[in-house]
């Protein structure tokens, strides 16, 4: 069995879905996050928010009782900061389209954050905040046409609002990339930059990238050929688990964060299917996937090893296939 603190030097966690949910800790969270950084795992809140300093975000979770300084948090902003500095000379003006927080990271990096086009930007950089209006994106568009390089901070098409799912800056990135034809350089996740900042401000040697969503997370650490842990307390669910595509699996399901302090059960080849824990699932002649335990234990065991029987599969698996046996582990506790 596999100790996740001690394998692995530090934890890069994504926030929403994993600390909190809507700015409140989801339940078990602060409490293993404090044993796990007690054990000796550092711990790094990895976000593609571009809207809030890393002051900001350590405060919010410290009033949720999680461990966090500033400098434990890395923002899509700061990815997409060093991204330009990497491509443009010292002090070049940038045209910042977003919050007072990606304008903060701009300068950390030596930039020089301006308004307008008339300013002559050698690139524009665009992050959410809920101000931005029209004259800011008119201007963004205007020095793209003119030249300017384009970078978004992060490519998600949607956030969670406090009246339901709300545009996020992917969206809003299609205004000027309609307007000018032009695509965005994109820094967050699932995109290299947000990961590689992560690893230069932390120092990791050996991260496990914590996430709740396939598409984002966990495709992320891929790309950067990390390992990954997907937690089931957001938005990726367990049949979106069993099917998931070849980039997107996790290398650990597990249902909360406790997960980071216990041992982590192997998944084990047996006849023709796959075991852990008590569980055990196999694929079927009609090519309809099934579980079954000998005892009581834990249901996230039986999702393992009918990943494992999935993903060893020589053929996509399909929803429907796995449906049956998605019924036999909920009905038994795994959250649906």
């Amino acid at each position: 069995m596999t100790n996740l603190h001690e394998a692995y030097d530090v934890a890069l966690l994504d926030l929403d879905g994993v600390v909190y949910i809507a700015g409140v800790a989801i339940p078990g969270a602060p409490e293993a996050l404090h044993s796990a950084k007690q054990a000796g795992m550092r711990l790094a809140y990895v976000t593609n928010n571009a809207s809030r300093t890393p002051a900001a975000v350590a405060a919010l979770l410290t009033s949720m009782r999680v461990p966090a300084e500033p400098a434990d948090v890395v923002t899509s902003a700061q990815a997409a900061a060093r991204l330009l500095a990497d491509k443009l000379s010292a002090h070049a003006p940038v045209l910042a389209i977003g919050a007072m927080a990606l304008r903060l990271a701009l300068r950390e990096q030596g930039l020089r954050p301006v308004s307008t086009a008339a300013d002559k930007p050698q690139a524009v950089v665009q992050g959410y905040a809920p101000g931005v209006g029209y004259q800011s994106i008119a201007e963004g568009s205007l020095a793209v046409l003119a030249g300017a390089l384009f970078v978004g901070t992060n490519g998600d098409s949607t956030l969670p609002g406090s009246h339901g799912v709300q545009p996020g800056n992917g969206s809003m990135l299609r205004v000027i990339a309609h307007a000018t034809g032009v695509e965005p350089v994109v820094a967050g996740k699932p995109e290299p930059p947000l990961h590689r900042e992560s690893v230069i401000r932390t120092g990791a040697k050996h991260p496990l990238v914590v996430g709740d969503r396939l598409d984002t997370d966990i495709e992320a650490a891929h790309r950067a050929e990390c390992d990954s842990l997907l937690v089931l307390t957001g938005v990726s669910r367990p049949a979106d688990v069993v099917v998931a595509a070849v980039g997107q699996r996790p290398t650990y399901i597990a249902a909360t964060l406790d997960a980071l302090l216990r041992p982590y059960p192997a998944v084990a080849r047996q006849g023709d299917g796959f075991s852990c824990g008590g569980w055990t699932a196999r694929r079927e002649a009609d090519g309809t996937l099934a579980v079954k335990t000998s005892d009581a234990s834990d249901p996230v065991d039986g999702l393992r090893a009918l990943c494992a029987v999935a993903w060893a599969a020589p053929a996509t698996v399909t929803k429907e296939q796995t449906a049956a046996a998605l019924g036999e582990l909920r009905a038994a506790g795994l959250p649906a």
